[in-house]
This record gives C-alpha cells, structure tokens and sequence, in this order.
C-alpha cells in the first residue's frame, strides 16, 4: 500500500490555517469497485463530490506516530462521478497540537500533510490508480485555526480557492499500518435543557450531561456575526461557569457568520463539557439553536443493568458516559483539560467493567498495540500510551496494565490471540521487575502509590499506603497472571511458577503487617495474606474505625468491595456502596454528577472545589465498581477455566437495601442474564437466561444449569 504515492503537504507555510487538499479527476467507465486510502499527519476530514467519505471523527486517530501510523480504506463506489473533486482538509489532531501540561508543543511535527491512493476497477478489467503526488493542489480552508485542547475557529465568509501547488514531504511510509481499531463517531445528541444568565452575567446553554464531543448549532445571522462560546463541565458554588479545572486548555469555538441560515460543528478537536458560555452571539439566539454530539469510539453496548435503588442506577448511568468520554480511540484519564492521555493505570483500574459494558476487544487490541510498541528495551512501561511524556515511566500498577490488560481481555473474549501477542512484551515487564534491586523476590519501587488515597495529608496526590508495598504486590499479582497465560498458551510456566513462590514468600515476609485499607485489599484480592481471614477482619475492622468509610484512592478502590464481599463481609462491602456521605459513590451523584468524578470531593460539601491543579468531573476510575454490580449484586462470574463465558458461575449476593436487581452481558455464546426479585415471606425469585451453561451457587447449594432459561424461588436464611 501506498508504494507509488508520496506524502505531500502545502507548498507554502499557511500558519495555524488547516490547509485543505484537492485531486480532480474524470471517470469514462462503468464502474465495478472503486476505493480509497488515506492518512494524514494530523486529522483529516475527506469529502468525494460534496459528500462526506465515511464517518470516521479524528481519523486516522491516536497511535505511536512514529512506530504504529493508521492508515483508513473507504468503498466510494457509488459517490465516483464522471467529474469528481475530492477534497481533505487537516486539523493539527494529535500529530500536531501542543499536548500535555508538561510540555505544550508539537508532539510529533510540524508539518500536515497527507498520503492517498484511489484504487478504480472497472468493468471491462482495466483498472486506475490516482496517487498523491504534484498534480494534487493544496489551498487555505476556512478553518483558521484548530489544536486539540484550545478548540476551533472556523470563518464562514471564506472562499477557498485551492489553486496552490504541493511538494512532497519527506516523511515515512514504513509505520503505516491498516486501520487497527475501532473508528471514531458521533452518537448520542442532546438538546440544550436550559439557557440563562448567571448572577455575574454570563449566557450560559446547559446539555444537562457530562460528555465528550462537541456542539452543533443552527442558526441565522449576518455576514461577519460572530458566535463564540467556551466549554466547561460545572459551575461554580454560586452558579458562575467554571473552568479553572482545564487549565491552560482554551476549549474555544469562534465562528464567523455568513449570511442567512448556516449550520457548523467543529472538524478536528473535541471538548469535554456539559456547559457553553456564549462569549459573542447574533442576535436571537435560543437554546434550540444549539445541541451537544457525544464523540466516542464506535463499542458495541454489551451490558446492562438496573436495581430499585435510583441513585446507584443513576450511578451506572455516570459510569457508562464516564466510559463513552474517555474511550475516545485511546482510554483518556479525562476529556477536557490539558491532559487526555492514554494513562496505563486508569486503564488497568478499569479495563474489567469497560469489557463487561462494552465489546472492547477491538479497542484495547489497538491500544495495547502501541503499548508492546513503546515498551522501553529494559522491559520497562511508559506511563502514557502512546508516550507523551518522553520516557517517563514504569510505575508499578500503571506498567502492570501490560499485563493486566491483555489477561483480561482474553478472559472476556476467549481469544488466545491477544495472549499471543503480548505474552513478550508481558514476560518484559516481570523481568524488569526481576532484575531491579537486590532481591530478585522483591520489586520495591517509588510509583504513584494509592493515587489521591484519602489516608493521607488534606491535599496529598498519594495515600498513605507504602509504595513497596503496592510494587511488592503488583509484582506478585503480575507474576501469577503470566503464569496462567502461559499454561494458556501450552507453554511452559515452572519458571515463573516458582518465581512467584519466592515472590509471595518474600513479600510476607517483608510485609507480616497492613497498615491501611488498600494494603489490605491488595493482599486478599492477590492472595498474599497467609491469613485470609484475619486479614478480611482487620479491613472490616479499618473502614469501622474510619466511621464506616473507605479510605482508598485509584490502586485499592477497584479491589476494596470485592476484598470485602469474597471474605465474609458483604454487608459491609454493601454498606460503602450504599453511603451517601464523602467519600463515597454516591456523594457525587447526590452533587448533581453526570458522570463519575476524579476526586471523592472534586465539589465538597460547602460548594468549593478540590484544587484546580487536578480536578476532573469526567473520570472513569472509580467507575471499575460498576464490576461488583454484574459480580457480586447479580453474580455473573467468569470461570477462568472457560472463559468468555462459555461456563457462568451465577452467585448472586443478596442485599437488603435491594428489592431487585437485574444484569445482562452480551457474550460470544449469546447473552446472559441475570434477576433476582424479593418476594413475601423472605423469600426470593432468581431468573436466569444461560446461553451456554453455568453453576447456579445459593447458600452450600451448586446447582448446574445447561443453555436455556430458569426460574428459581428460594428462602433466605437470616
């Protein structure tokens, strides 16, 4: 592919302009297939004969640049013409725009270009190539201006004349590669739900929902108005748009009008928002000028789920925008500040109920490509996937998502390949491990913690538990998935079977104490504790002293409840699910969230935020507990000696404070559901649909249930 094209780019320097790319060319014959390929050094946007070519938003999306460059097929069959143009313009998209806090520069270049072939079969067997090349020309677009994290500016009044001539870019062909993930598109639109003033005077439209995406508005207005606006995800405790969170990100439309009735959504950025300040307006503008499109890589929804309890479905409504925002082609940590990365920790949290909301086989497949492709060559892991941050890396449970990930897709999916093709990179990192310190059983690092834990100092980044630790276990953890990988793979695994024996050994030795809730949850979830039972009292006995609440922040809060529910205290697990006070789940959602928030407290209870340095309201983090809802309140289990679902261990754990809860997962056999409704007399219904088979476990009792569909009325014990 792409052997006889060249990249080409502008003749001339156009600034901060998208430049904008023509090929006209005529077609003489009747047509049988007829397709074209494209990339860019940035984002592009095509358009054959007027019509926009495929649906893809922010193609060719976000990789290693320099190691894993997307390149995208589109079938324009029936939109070729006898006379065609075909037109592209380039934003700056992640190629280009000044990314990260850190560094606010140009990440992989300075130049936007493009590469492109069209491929013509024709009916009578001949067939014509159309490359890039010099007779393409190139031209200012309308849009003026187009970056990432600052937004757009797009002038209306523009008439382009793309005359100019191209010259070819000396740029690589050898890190092209076909489309690997899932593209990128629009989907939920909302209407704006409100439009007002607010007490320091500014016009403000709200959607009503956290996303990410951007605004489409419909209006009518003279040559040269302008519509400005910002976007924001809050307000302030006195109801004043907020946006001291994003940072130094501009997050900015600016149009120019042209006469009478147009329509405009942005080309090549994206915002996190749910509010837009209107800075500069026509005249007459009404909230039903305006609706928000959520932007997200195009997953197939495969689970659901929903309980009598309206404030933790409304906490599984946060979470699945929480997943929609941030799996936007890369899993970002968030979708508006000057940030947006591909987070190895943030994955790795989460990647278990991402999978269960959503098919994310495709996308993680992409993502742990560019993964494997920027492992260091000591086996270490950067800390951003695709590396932003030059290098920096290797944090224990960020790195650890190179394990972590690929074992839990295989275990969702049943597919070896992703085990096939990580199982390297995943040895790499265990040895990295092996060969750092003294003690070849012992990986004790500095790392990031318990990420924003609530055990330490008011306004401390990390918790209190100790960094050796979470490396020690980690190590442990990651060790022993290598092991099942590799008995997977049919491989042999004596070695790292008994290096995780010297590992776990080691551990409980350096470790014969816990000082805090995730260091507890880490040594029952990673079977660590030599006393599991004394180890689950003491946590039980932690969150009891700690007034009922949970202290943990991003490494043991997806372990906590689990820790808790598989040691004999579900009622406490259940009793931190359910907690409306901070720090809890459902502090937020009684704060009006839309989505699942970056702090416990980002908005505390007197209205003030957390610092602006880090303080996102569209998080998916925390959001890993939505697991414990398919798991443990309807019991849909995984038998990892069957995975993807093949054989479903259903062992539902029955709370009061539930009159019903229900579940469902899409699965390569079919889907799996699960309900269980309270009945008089202490008794409950379970209902199930199989779509291969499964072990229903109530009390001491195994019941095994082939394909089809069940109803059971069982008494509960007291």
């Amino acid at each position: 592919m792409f052997e006889n094209s060249n990249w080409i780019k502008s003749y001339n320097d156009f600034g901060d302009v998208c430049p904008a790319f023509k090929k006209e060319f005529k077609i003489d014959k009747e047509i049988k297939k007829a397709t074209v390929s494209i990339t860019a050094t940035g984002v592009y946007e095509a358009h054959l004969n007027g019509k926009r070519v495929g649906d893809f938003i922010m193609a060719p999306g976000f990789t290693a640049y320099n190691k894993r460059h997307q390149y995208q097929t589109y079938d324009i069959t029936n939109t070729l013409k006898e006379e065609n143009e075909f037109l592209v313009t380039v934003g700056k998209g992640w190629f280009r725009s000044p990314l990260t806090e850190y560094k606010r520069k140009d990440t992989w270049g300075g130049v936007s270009s493009i590469i492109c072939e069209f491929n013509i079969d024709f009916k009578d067997g001949t067939k014509l190539f159309i490359p890039s090349d010099k007779t393409w020309q190139c031209g200012k677009s309308n849009i003026l201006f187009s970056e990432i994290y600052d937004g757009e500016t797009f002038d209306a009044t523009k008439k382009c004349d793309i005359q100019e001539p191209v010259t070819h870019y000396r740029y690589t062909k050898s890190t092209l590669i076909k489309q690997q993930g899932e593209k990128v598109t629009e989907n939920e639109i909302i209407d704006a739900k409100d439009m007002f003033y607010t007490p320091s005077g500014q016009l403000v439209v709200d959607f009503g929902q956290n996303l990410a995406g951007y605004v489409e508005f419909d209006i009518t207005a003279k040559e040269n108005d302008i519509l400005e606006y910002k976007h924001a995800e809050i307000l302030d405790k006195d109801g004043n748009f907020y946006t001291g969170n994003l940072r130094t990100a501009k997050q900015t439309v600016k149009y120019i009008c042209k006469e009478g009735r147009q329509t405009y959504k942005p080309h090549h950025t994206f915002m996190g928002f749910r509010y837009i300040h209107i800075l500069n307006a026509p005249k007459n503008i009404k909230k039903e000028n305006f609706k928000a499109i959520a932007v997200y890589s195009d997953m197939e929804r495969t689970g659901h789920f929903s309980c009598s309890n309206e404030k933790i479905n409304k906490l599984y409504e946060n979470i699945i925008w929480g997943q929609r925002s941030n799996f936007l082609d890369i899993p970002t940590d968030c979708p508006q500040r000057d940030e947006r990365l591909g987070w190895t920790g943030d994955a790795q949290i989460y990647i278990k109920t991402a999978s269960y909301n959503y098919n994310v086989k495709k996308f993680f497949t992409k993502w742990l490509s560019d993964l494997k492709a920027e492992q260091f060559e000591n086996g270490g892991i950067p800390n951003v996937i695709p590396d932003l941050l030059n290098g920096w890396g290797s944090c224990a449970a960020w790195a650890d998502a190179s394990v972590i990930c690929p074992w839990q897709i295989y275990l969702t999916y049943a597919d070896k390949t992703i085990l096939k093709n990580h199982i390297k990179s995943m040895i790499k990192w265990i040895e990295y491990m092996h060969n750092h310190g003294d003690n070849e059983f012992l990986y004790i690092d500095a790392n990031f913690g318990d990420w924003l834990g609530l055990d330490s100092k008011e306004g401390d980044l990390k918790g209190a538990t100790r960094d050796g630790f979470i490396s020690c276990a980690y190590y442990a953890y990651s060790t022993s998935l290598v092991v099942k990988a590799l008995k997977v793979l049919g491989k042999d695994s004596t070695y790292y079977e008994n290096l995780h024996k010297g590992i776990v050994s080691e551990f409980q030795k350096e470790f014969d104490t816990y000082f805090t809730q995730t260091e507890c949850a880490l040594a029952l979830v990673f079977d660590l504790a030599p006393d599991k039972e004394k180890t689950a009292k003491q946590l039980a006995d932690m969150i009891e002293k700690s007034g009922g609440k949970l202290q943990t922040g991003f490494v043991g809060t997806p372990y906590l409840l689990d820790a808790l529910a598989d040691n004999g205290y579900t009622l406490v697990a259940y009793d931190l699910l359910f907690s409306e006070e901070n720090p809890s789940w459902l502090f937020s959602v009684n704060q009006g969230a839309t989505t699942v928030w970056e702090h416990w407290d980002g908005i505390k209870k007197d209205g003030t935020f957390w610092s602006d340095k880090m303080n996102s309201f569209n998080h998916y983090a925390y959001g890993s507990v939505a697991s414990f809802f398919y798991e443990k309140i309807c019991g849909i289990n995984i038998d990892e000696t069957k995975p993807g679902f093949e054989h479903i261990i259903l062992k539902p754990q029955i709370t009061d404070r539930l009159d019903f809860a229900k579940a469902s997962i899409k699965t390569k056999y079919g889907i799996v559901e699960s309900e269980w409704i309270k009945e008089k007399d202490n008794k409950i219904t379970f209902k199930f649909k199989i779509p291969s088979s499964a072990t229903f476990v109530f009390g001491e009792k195994a019941t095994k249930l082939k394909k089809g569909e069940y109803t059971f009325t069982k008494k509960l014990t007291k």
